[in-house]
């Protein structure tokens, strides 16, 4: 029997359930201060006061122990957008967006996606599985535990199917679970730039059913927004993933209103990402689909923009809200979720209940694994977090700092800590 017994915690914080939280329920999480948590078989097999174990479970002599050093045990951390497998690095185009140019200016001078499209598509597929497994193990460090990851760096039939093979090859083996999305709707690459139409043809009749019949992919995302995939353009995609087996999933009005968000609405798309500029409409038809807002402040932040996704008005409305990295070349070079939280704390003017909520229960339902993961309760995977924190607002009030301690992956120490051999 495989265990660990993870003591001496100053709290443990948690929400709670296998349903995604939306409205005032978003901002409610257990905290359970003294207590202590035992994993069994890859398992949480006891949550509560050291006192009750002692009681129901005895002193179990020869368990491993992980001492918490008066820390805080939160769940672990769900990555539920990022863009892992590139090549290339972008940081000239940072420069010229720190000397006045926008992203979009950018991006119509050949640069932005279509500048990691060419190196991506140079690159090596075993080039691109280690450049994944070191963006992996970054995540990992910053107490990442299941992570989404998307191809469309590739833009053609050959080079997303690498691209999504890297990234089963980069998770096969690696302690954060890997789910993968196929975003061939990234952008049109350059032999299609006047012939739009023929490469949405080939995403439909070629490269879904191509990344469904290998089995490289459990959602189909479109960048729904004006100029790249409009509306009419996002629903041909969208639909023939679903009639591949490919949830949908949608990058939706992230610079203007184009219709995005309805449109996931419509289709009863998992998640619209993005969000920065979605209307008010477009708010209420996600709520009354109940599709997953998946917001990304590191963008705004990275791209020095001063409008964020209206993060209160979606949980006002009873959205449930996401929080994700949105890890990419481009816009959003980050592996830390904490750092996420902290923008969204800061900027978007959330608590760090709700945050928390955002990057652990409700993005796990958002990958569909809300009954897997998520939270800190009996019967769920063990996967956990030690904060060097006495409480989980030590996320947001101590910014700058890497405050995780240990990852426990299903219930092994993966990252830091270091559990004794048993005493009691």
């Amino acid at each position: 029997m495989d265990e660990l017994l993870i003591t001496g915690l100053g709290e443990i914080a948690t929400p709670e359930g296998t349903a995604p939280r939306c409205g005032a329920a978003q901002g409610e999480v257990r905290r359970l201060r003294g207590g202590e948590v035992l994993c069994r078989d890859g398992r949480i097999a006891f949550v509560g006061p050291a006192a009750e174990r002692r009681r129901e479970l005895g002193e179990l002599p020869g368990v491993p122990r992980l001492d918490g050093g008066g820390g805080t045990l939160v769940p672990g951390f769900v990555d539920a957008h990022t863009h892992l497998p590139w090549a290339g690095s972008r940081e000239e185009e940072f420069a010229q967006r720190l000397a006045g140019k926008t992203y979009l200016e950018i991006a119509a001078a050949g640069g932005g996606i279509l500048s990691t499209v060419r190196a991506t598509r140079a690159a090596s597929e075993d080039q691109l599985v280690a450049n994944t497994r070191r963006r992996l193990d970054a995540m990992l460090a910053w107490g990442t535990t299941t992570a989404e990851v998307k191809s469309g760096y590739g833009l053609d039939l050959d080079n997303e199917l690498k691209q999504l093979r890297a990234i089963r090859r980069a998770g096969d083996g690696h302690p954060i679970d890997v789910v993968p999305t196929l975003l061939a709707a990234h952008e049109f690459p350059p032999e299609h730039r006047h012939q739009r139409q023929r490469y949405v043809d080939e995403i439909v009749d070629s490269i879904i059913p191509a990344a469904a019949a290998a089995g490289l992919a459990r959602f189909c995302d479109v960048f729904c927004e004006r100029g790249v995939f409009e509306v009419d353009a996002a629903r041909q995609v969208l639909l023939a993933g679903r009639r591949h087996g490919l949830l949908p999933r949608l990058h939706a009005d992230e610079f203007a209103d184009s219709g995005g968000a309805s449109l996931a609405a419509e289709l009863g798309a998992v998640s619209a990402d993005h969000l920065v500029a979605i209307s008010d409409p477009g708010i209420a038809a996600l709520a009354a689909a109940g599709t997953f807002a998946v917001l990304l402040p590191v963008v705004s932040f990275f791209l020095m923009k001063e409008r964020y996704a209206p993060a209160r008005r979606l949980i006002e409305a009873g959205v449930p809200v996401v929080l994700a990295s949105d890890c990419n070349p481009g816009s959003s070079h980050t592996e830390s979720l904490i750092f996420v939280l902290q923008l969204a704390v800061f900027m978007m003017r959330m608590s760090v209940a709700e945050c928390l909520t955002a990057i652990t229960l409700n993005a796990a339902c958002c990958l569909g694994l809300g009954a897997e993961a998520g939270s800190i309760e009996v019967g769920k995977r063990a996967d956990l977090v030690l904060l060097a924190a006495p409480n989980m607002l030590h996320l947001a009030y101590h910014p700058g700092i890497n405050p995780v301690a240990a990852v426990i992956k299903g219930g092994r120490l993966v990252a830091g800590g270091g559990a004794d051999g048993g005493k009691a």
